[in-house]
């Protein structure tokens, strides 16, 4: 951008934020970048740049990630910090390997986590979606700045809630509301299928395209326990049906109206 003498846009800062909340600390940095820079290019350059695309780059990174390096997605590895050169470290042991609740749950362990740990985030995962107490301030922040939408945010715990409930009853899944507090849930429904580029623009869309992501979020996480989070994957496959869904809502709302235009 400073070679071309453009300005920087926002949306490389937000990336630069959301993606290492989203990805295992463990994850290597050449990784990282090799991620960073497909998302960049073929999900977001390669349709005009910022506010052309419509798959979330962040999103897109972990999915890059998850498909090219799995064994550094699965989770069930646990990073624990060694001794600092300050010295402020504790004597660790060598190794210590454990898998998440999220897929212990879905291998029919229990995970003997309780549910304050699950809320206030003292459980393994990435940073950014352990910690229930912070997307909550988040999401506070970003429906009360105007910048994320109330109705995608709520549709995406409605599909899920009622997917998970069928579930329950079922006898195929752990019990409903644990869904939103373990693995990306929670936090990819306010941060990631809000995002204003790559979300539905139309009020009805907006619902649909809310429920979809929920709902095919646990689907993923029960019928493939190969996949047991799920979320990121459910938001990537709701970017790609969002232009469809507002076409055919713009449709249905300019028949509609030429409907009544006719009847007068």
């Amino acid at each position: 951008a400073q070679w071309k003498g453009e300005e920087i846009q926002q949306g490389y800062l937000v990336s630069g934020i959301i993606i290492p909340l989203i990805i295992p600390i463990g994850c290597p940095l050449w990784m990282l970048a090799l991620a960073c820079a497909f998302s960049v290019i073929f999900c977001k350059e390669i349709f005009g740049g910022t506010g052309m695309n419509i798959f979330n780059p962040a999103v897109a990174a972990r999915m890059f990630l998850f498909f090219a390096y799995p064994s550094k997605m699965t989770g069930d590895q646990v990073w624990v910090a060694q001794n600092s050169i300050f010295g402020l470290g504790n004597d660790l042991p060598d190794t210590f390997t454990a898998a998440t609740p999220l897929g212990q749950m879905a291998q029919g362990i229990d995970p003997q986590t309780s549910i304050c740990d699950m809320i206030c985030g003292f459980i393994p995962g990435s940073i950014g979606e352990t910690s229930l107490y912070a997307i909550a301030i988040g999401a506070i922040i970003l429906l009360w700045t105007g910048i994320a939408s109330w109705r995608t945010m709520l549709s995406v715990f409605v599909g899920g809630a009622l997917l998970a409930i069928l579930f329950e009853q079922t006898g195929q899944s752990m019990v409903w509301w644990h869904h939103f507090l373990l693995g990306g849930f929670a936090f990819g429904a306010v941060f990631m299928a809000t995002d204003p580029v790559t979300s539905c623009r139309t009020t009805t869309g907006q619902f649909i395209y809310g429920f979809l992501i929920g709902a095919m979020a646990i689907i993923i996480r029960v019928m493939n326990a190969g996949y047991p989070e799920g979320m990121m994957l459910a938001i990537f496959f709701g970017n790609m049906f969002a232009p469809t869904i507002d076409h055919f809502v713009v449709a249905r709302n300019i028949s509609k109206r030429a409907k009544r235009g006719g009847t007068k």
